[in-house]
């Protein structure tokens, strides 16, 4: 077992004058991309490897042996930026009697699968050989693909996200049309074999419409979270070459919605030459620019500006360690580092902080490439570090 070495990387203050801090928790292997935790757990962390691997972090220490090893299954060439491989994890609220966890991958056919599995009599080790296939759609553009996955903390079903994926079909939007299940999050009730669709999906019993879908018109969704208080739907979505984007709405108005894409990227027509119509879209709370258009259409200002070249969608920090972060909404970008937050009123943004020009001068290290947050079942957040990094927000 490895031993943790608690190193304090950061201190700023955010809005009441409160210190906060990161500390580096744990390393891992590299590749990594979530963490969460199984529903009445306190002691263990479990740590998403894109590779096909689930790595478990206990009382402090990780621990030798994986948890979960589908390397066998899961798309095996991994290049940096590659967004293939094991993408979401989570565990089913009744995890605790049952067992049971879901998988999002990409298999060696170039098909997102979406699967149950189960784990053994020691529960720090998953049987691999307990797959249940739940859904298998095809991916074999490998871009835009989405793949992260929750249960929904009021209703219990499982939403999925997944991307456009525009190559699937030559001249169609598939974000826009909703006979296929790309550029959507879907809602299923997995409790029935496969599954079954809940009868409040805002599609059911319509023609020509997949009735899993919850809403659609996204890009590439990279983690999206529900706020366990409000139970409203935040969304990250990466973009396709000038504006990534947060879409933020309850989950009342995120039943049906359409967000959009590729008839506007962020606030703006896709065809910057063009008109669209947005009379029925719904627009992101924020957007700020990709970093390549951002070099060609902006003047680079330095940390004190809001852009980068991929959304990392973070959490509603609902913790009670934090009072200057309760109900902030915490996210990063995965190119540059940068990690922000900002508070929402009235639908408009209030508070906003660019969390890194304040950490900067006092950290010994940052996380370099974003790739995940996450919460713990007490609403603590982490950060995962794609090298394999792991760090906790304090307060000193």
């Amino acid at each position: 077992m490895k031993k943790i070495t608690f190193t304090i990387l950061i201190f700023t203050k955010f809005i009441y004058g409160e210190e906060l801090a990161l500390i580096k928790i744990a390393t891992v292997p590299e590749k990594s991309i979530y963490i969460t935790q199984p529903p009445s757990e306190k002691d263990r962390l479990f740590v998403l490897n894109q590779r096909g691997l689930i790595h478990i972090i206990k009382n402090g220490e990780t621990l030798k042996n994986p948890f979960l090893d589908i390397t066998d299954r899961v798309h095996g060439t991994l290049n940096p930026g590659s967004r293939e491989g094991v993408l979401g994890l989570a565990f089913h609220p009744n995890y605790k009697k049952n067992g049971f966890f879901f998988l999002h991958y990409i298999n060696k056919k170039d098909t997102a699968i979406v699967s149950r599995f189960s784990i053994n009599k020691n529960s720090d080790f998953a049987n691999k050989n307990s797959e249940k296939i739940i859904m298998e759609i095809a991916q074999p553009s490998g871009i835009n693909i989405g793949g992260h996955l929750t249960f929904g903390p009021k209703d219990g079903f499982l939403y999925v996200a997944f991307g456009s994926s525009d190559q699937i079909k030559e001249n169609i939007n598939n974000a826009q049309d909703l006979t296929n299940l790309y550029g959507s999050i879907i809602r299923i009730n997995i409790n029935n074999d496969p599954y079954s669709i809940p009868v409040d999906n805002p599609f059911v019993n319509e023609y020509y419409k997949r009735p899993e879908i919850f809403c659609y018109g996204l890009k590439n969704p990279w983690r999206f979270s529900f706020d366990r208080i409000t139970n409203d739907l935040i969304i990250g979505d990466i973009s396709q070459e000038s504006w990534e984007e947060i879409n933020w709405n309850s989950w009342t108005k995120s039943k049906g919605a359409n967000f959009g894409w590729d008839i506007m990227e962020g606030k703006h027509c896709y065809d910057e030459e063009g008109f669209c119509d947005t009379t029925r879209l719904k627009q992101p709370i924020y957007e700020y620019p990709n970093n390549v258009s951002y070099m060609r259409k902006f003047i680079n200002m330095g940390d004190q500006e809001t852009y980068g070249c991929a959304i990392t969608g973070g959490y509603v920090y609902r913790g009670k360690k934090h009072d200057s972060l309760y109900g902030a909404y915490i996210f990063g970008d995965y190119c540059t580092g940068r990690i922000w937050a900002f508070k929402k009123f009235k639908n408009k943004i209030g508070t906003f902080k660019n969390l890194r020009i304040e950490l900067k001068d006092k950290s010994k290290s940052l996380p370099i490439t974003i790739s995940s947050f996450g919460e713990d079942n007490s609403g603590e957040l982490y950060i995962v570090d794609y090298m394999g990094s792991i760090y906790k927000f304090i307060s000193n």
